[in-house]
């Protein structure tokens, strides 16, 4: 009992807390190997546990910041292995190769929905960072991350879009007052996709260049061939499996966008955005959540400084949700108790500003 204190002691205090979001990957990989339906079941449990934990006291707060160590970028990177296996393991479970045999239909959508919580919760967060980074590896890898959902147009939209617009109605992936979860999806999905095209033909105008020199172009292409590669080698439920997994993991992404910057307004003049403050994002500082998805929830710091690693993000004392991003889905998705939660805190922040 002394030394499970000790363990958990260790990974709680410090920078090795992150390797924690190894446990999902890996939980979920032990878990469709028994049955696709134990790794749907993993997830959920994972997340009720989540969201459990958030409501702790004790754990409401995380460690404070500190500089960014060789360690921390591994993390990101021992992921992306974690998850590739991961996807060939559920394709092999999905192609009728695992324990249970072929597969139904039901079975293949459950097991792409607990693979897709891995590749949205943590892969796309993690692609995320690694687009943020400096070095040209590590913003390969997150356009690898976000081509493995069939969301590439994210690493155009996200940096060129979504930050000098975010708080804004001129951002699609900015929640408007009132607007429920299942209304913003439709918009953000379309308007996401369409913003990436156009400020991709915009900078290739500016600086002159063809299509043909388009890495967006490019990679959608190959997430088509990809889809029609394993339509051709691995057939129906292959497809099935890697449409359920992207479709799960582009949902989670989109809930959390909703989440971030939820009716936080930012003064717009004319053609000029007043500088994004800590006021213009939901924060939460749980410690367990921000382990698993890299400090994320540190979001108003990520804004303000978006080159920032992810250890160096700081809990600033801006908006604050009524729990961790675990929960915030779970309330999220019922409207009436959302607006309920949420409502008199853009209210206290009104009144405050």
């Amino acid at each position: 009992m002394a030394s499970t204190s000790v363990a958990a002691g260790f990974l709680a205090s410090g920078r090795w807390r992150f390797a924690l979001g190894w446990l999902m990957p890996i939980g979920v990989a032990l878990a469709a190997w028994r049955s696709p339906w134990a790794a749907w079941g993993f997830t959920l449990a994972l997340q009720l546990a989540l969201a459990a934990v958030e409501r702790l006291p004790g754990a409401q707060r995380s460690p404070p910041a500190e500089p960014p160590r060789p360690w921390h970028r591994g993390v990101l990177w021992t992921h992306a292995l974690l998850q590739t296996a991961l996807l060939g393991l559920g394709l092999w479970v999905a192609g009728g190769h695992g324990v249970q045999g072929p597969l139904g239909w039901p079975a293949i959508v459950a097991l792409g929905i607990g693979v897709g919580s891995v590749t949205g919760s943590q892969g796309i967060t993690y692609a995320h960072e690694l687009g943020h980074g400096r070095r040209r590896a590590d913003r390969v890898l997150g356009w690898f991350l976000m081509a493995s959902v069939l969301y590439a147009h994210f690493m155009v939209e996200h940096y060129r879009g979504h930050h000098p617009r975010a708080a804004t109605h001129e951002d699609p992936a900015s929640a408007r007052r009132g607007e429920s979860l299942w209304r913003f999806l439709p918009r953000t999905l379309g308007g996401s996709l369409v913003s990436a095209w156009r400020l991709e033909a915009r900078q290739l105008a500016q600086r002159r260049r063809g299509w043909y020199q388009s890495l967006l172009l490019w990679i959608t292409l190959a997430q088509l061939a990809w889809l029609a590669l394993l339509w051709l080698w691995l057939g129906a439920p292959a497809l099935l499996f890697w449409g359920a997994q992207a479709a799960y993991a582009v949902f989670l992404l989109e809930a959390i966008n909703y989440i971030e910057h939820y009716g936080l307004q930012r003064r717009v003049d004319g053609v000029r955005r007043e500088p994004f403050g800590m006021q213009h994002a939901w924060n939460a500082d749980h410690w367990l959540t921000n382990s698993f998805i890299a400090n994320l929830q540190r979001h108003s710091d990520h804004h303000m400084h978006a080159s920032k690693p992810y250890p160096e993000l700081r809990p600033l004392p801006g908006p604050q949700l009524p729990t961790g991003y675990a929960g915030c889905i779970f309330a999220a998705s019922v409207p009436p108790l959302w607006f309920r939660l949420m409502e008199p805190r853009l209210q206290a922040l009104a009144k405050a500003a």
